[in-house]
């Protein structure tokens, strides 16, 4: 029986014994006269030595006799992908996607291909991406099918393509991009026929939609390689066609100094941080906003808020790719706040400590995950001292947040209450006074509702404003008393 862990993860080994869910359904596809094959990563991952996250079969079968075929001794069938050929199945407890033998061919702008069905698993498997993607087991007899040299390029640790990447790359532009996803995620080098084709057919990814585009750079940012995979994509130029910010970093830092290069530098982050989508997105796009905040003076090179302008720019391309709502606005934050770490050193009030940790909110840790990953020197005695004052930090956050609820910080007083006491109906007023009262509990910390309203009735006679005085309960405790 397949047993799929805690992690999601399977092994082809299991998936071959006798009695498993797969061999069974052999057994099914043979008894009605058509064949049945393990592909795809799984396959790939074997190789490699370690479990796989889906089982992916192929067949000779049209979809509609596989339907027919699988019915029987399926506890769920999912018919979404049929028209590309695709049917899902749950047998015995586990998932698995069956399709036809096919070719695919994406026409410009397109998300879903054109499909054509395939005679046999030798067409088949020529039109997949890449010769480690592009290896197969027959079942239910267990024989491998490796006609383009998979499990020689497994070993070597190199990215083919089964046919001329011409080919390939014309049938859908995206593997192109694919290429450098995998050389992350996988730690592979990319062949230099391969290489050279991406440099020559690089503009075909203009057919290609932001969406497609954006799942792509999404596996490629998170992967265990991904600054050699980007730097050997800025190579090809193909970054510049939906993400030009990278090459424009290839500037000195410090040309009198000679200090590192933003680009290189920028690398440097991605590798270091945690593998967390917003963590790498804001790793990579934290120093776009350099090239346009750059100048030369007479102690150096400044970057003089760099972060607000990166910020910004960020922003603007991840919206371009289409990245959903919340990514967009947690790297837009990341990238805003991350340089403020670097003022801890000029000593920080508490109330600085209140107001990094309100304005980060929830992405507090991943604001301090990317500052971490941001110190990339070789001097070690720098680097200490930087990890040193995040250590520092963070204990002072532990300790202000054992006393007071740092990530939920609101002024003594609620809306109602001030409207209340001021005698005023909701409006800019009241947005001011809010705003008067959380600076000074972000500046001094928590005061007692007397001492509040006191301050407030201070603060409401500078600005000509006459007190009605009624003071009520916050609005929580109103809701308690009813």
């Amino acid at each position: 029986m397949v047993s799929v862990g805690e992690s999601g993860r399977i092994a082809l080994s299991e998936l071959l014994e006798d009695g498993s869910p797969a061999m069974k359904l052999a057994g099914d596809f043979s008894d009605h006269g058509h064949e049945l094959y393990v592909v795809g990563g799984l396959v790939r991952d074997a190789g490699l030595g370690r479990k796989g996250h889906e089982i992916d079969l192929a067949t000779d079968a049209t979809p509609d006799e596989t339907l027919e075929i699988v019915r029987p001794s399926a506890d769920a069938v999912w018919e979404q992908g049929i028209k590309f050929g695709t049917i899902g199945a749950r047998v015995h407890g586990v998932d698995v996607e069956i399709t036809t033998f096919r070719s695919e061919r994406y026409e410009p702008g397109s998300r879903h291909p054109e499909v054509a069905y395939e005679a046999t698993i030798e067409s088949d498997l020529a039109r997949r991406d890449f010769t480690v993607n592009a290896m197969a087991i027959r079942l239910p007899d267990r024989k491998p099918i490796d006609l383009f040299g998979g499990m020689e390029d497994l070993k070597k640790k190199v990215l083919r393509t089964p046919i001329d990447p011409r080919a390939s790359f014309t049938d859908d532009p995206l593997r192109m991009l694919r290429a450098f996803r995998f050389a992350s995620q996988l730690d592979f080098k990319i062949a230099p026929e391969v290489l050279e084709t991406i440099t020559e057919l690089k503009d075909e990814l203009k057919t290609v939609s932001a969406e497609r585009i954006r799942d792509e750079l999404s596996r490629l940012i998170v992967g265990k390689a991904a600054g050699r995979a980007l730097e050997l994509a800025d190579s090809t130029g193909i970054t510049d066609l939906f993400l030009p910010e990278l090459s424009s970093l290839k500037l000195e830092q410090d040309p009198v100094h000679k200090h590192k290069d933003v680009f290189h530098h920028t690398l440097a982050v991605v590798d270091r941080a945690e593998p967390i989508l917003e963590v790498r997105l804001a790793a990579l796009l934290h120093d776009i906003g350099k090239p346009k905040t750059r100048k030369i003076e007479a102690d150096g090179v400044s970057f003089h808020h760099h972060e607000v302008e990166g910020s910004k720019m960020a922003r603007e391309r991840l919206r371009a790719l289409k990245f959903p709502n919340e990514v967009v606005d947690s790297v837009e934050r990341i990238i805003f706040l991350h340089h403020r770490f670097h003022t801890y050193a000029l000593g920080w009030s508490d109330s600085a400590v209140r107001r990094y940790v309100r304005d980060a909110g929830p992405l507090l840790g991943k604001l301090n995950a990317l500052v971490r990953a941001d110190c990339t020197t070789r001097n070690a005695v720098k680097a200490k001292r930087l990890e040193q004052r995040m250590e520092d930090l963070d204990e002072r956050i532990k300790e202000l947040a054992s006393k007071e609820e740092l990530d939920r910080i609101r002024p003594d007083l609620d809306g109602t209450q001030i409207m209340a006491y001021l005698g005023v109906e909701p409006g800019k007023i009241v947005g001011d006074a809010w705003q008067f009262l959380l600076d000074l509990r972000l500046d001094e910390g928590p005061m007692s509702a007397d001492e509040a309203f006191a301050r407030l009735d201070a603060w409401a006679r500078e600005h000509d404003i006459e007190p009605a005085g009624e003071r009520v309960p916050p609005k929580e405790k109103k809701k308690e008393q009813e």
